[in-house]
């Protein structure tokens, strides 16, 4: 006799084969047992060996797997959405095809859940252990010891009840940044409450973005800041309930004290937050002096996309 899964995990896939079958093989090894819970793979348009991982599990078990298949990439909202809609379970369970979750992932998002339909679980996610050693300036990973205000979706729980409710994911969203955090301040403003859980553990992929990739991420803040159009209430996490980010007036203070140190050459001394603060970054990125240019460039960047999407969206922020 097939019973019914208490919990469904879903997790959209694009071109990540071996990152998917180590997935998969946590996924098999979680301690609910895999009658407690099932799986749904949305292979959003790979063009690699996707599909065959995917037949195998499904025809070796002992995971109850399904994937479904995008034939084109429609993006990550429209995978999501597509596979919490085919999940049997009232509980879903979101994580990410570069994530490897602990074995005893889903028992602790289902005792911190408590079968409440009003309440998301949100998970602690770490640079996977296996891989911190590519851990460097260029380098890019989820490291969230608490909870998130961005409700990222590498790990994360919610009712089936507040995303029928919800109709999911955005699938509007233009960049692949702004789905999640926008479904969760969504869920807030319904009175859906949001728990930490610390011993859900996930662990991401340490991905070498290299400099291009990295100046890539910093422009998706142009299209990030439509969830803070549409969720005011998030605005009120800014620096400053205007800045996107810790560094934007840093940043900019320092090209004013270097435009007045022009007259007044001591005035360049108030350039000296932004220099401590990129100091810091270099020392958490593990990286050296010859990288402080490429973290001012990433920052520039990243202010002038905020800028622009302050201008798309009609959001005052910087």
């Amino acid at each position: 006799m097939v019973t019914s899964p208490l919990i469904s995990v879903v997790a959209a896939t694009h071109n990540r084969a071996e990152r998917l079958q180590f997935l998969l093989d946590d996924l098999a090894a979680q301690t609910v047992g895999t009658a407690s819970f099932d799986v749904v793979i949305v292979d959003d348009g790979s063009s690699d060996g996707t599909a065959e991982v995917l037949a195998r599990a499904e025809a070796a078990g002992p995971l109850r797997i399904r994937s479904l298949r995008h034939s084109e990439p429609r993006g990550q909202a429209s995978a999501r959405n597509l596979g919490w809609q085919s999940a049997k379970a009232p509980l879903i369970a979101f994580t990410d095809d570069d994530c490897r979750p602990d074995p005893g992932w889903l028992e602790a998002l289902l005792r911190s859940s408590e079968g409440r339909e009003d309440r998301v679980v949100q998970g602690r996610t770490q640079p996977d252990p296996r891989e911190v050693h590519a851990l460097g300036p260029f380098s890019k990973t989820l490291d969230l010891s608490e909870r998130s205000p961005h409700f990222e979706t590498c790990n994360i729980l919610y009712p089936r009840a507040v995303l029928e409710r919800l109709d999911g994911f955005d699938e509007s969203y233009p960049a692949p940044t702004g789905e999640d955090t926008d479904l969760g301040w969504r869920a807030a403003a319904t009175g859906v409450s949001a728990v930490f859980a610390p011993d859900a553990v996930v662990s991401h992929a340490v991905h070498n973005a290299g400099p291009a990739g990295v100046l890539r991420n910093a422009l998706l803040a142009k299209e990030d800041l439509r969830a803070y159009k549409l969720n005011p209430a998030l605005r009120e996490l800014l620096v400053q309930k205007v800045f996107y980010r810790r560094s934007h007036p840093l940043l900019l203070q320092a090209i004013l004290a270097g435009v007045l140190a022009r007259r007044t050459p001591a005035a360049i001394v108030f350039a000296l937050p932004y220099a401590i603060h990129v100091a810091g970054r270099v020392r958490r990125r593990r990286g050296s002096l010859q990288h402080v240019p490429f973290f001012v460039l990433q920052d520039a960047v990243e202010v002038a996309a905020t800028t622009a999407g302050a201008v798309k969206h009609r959001v005052p922020i910087i």
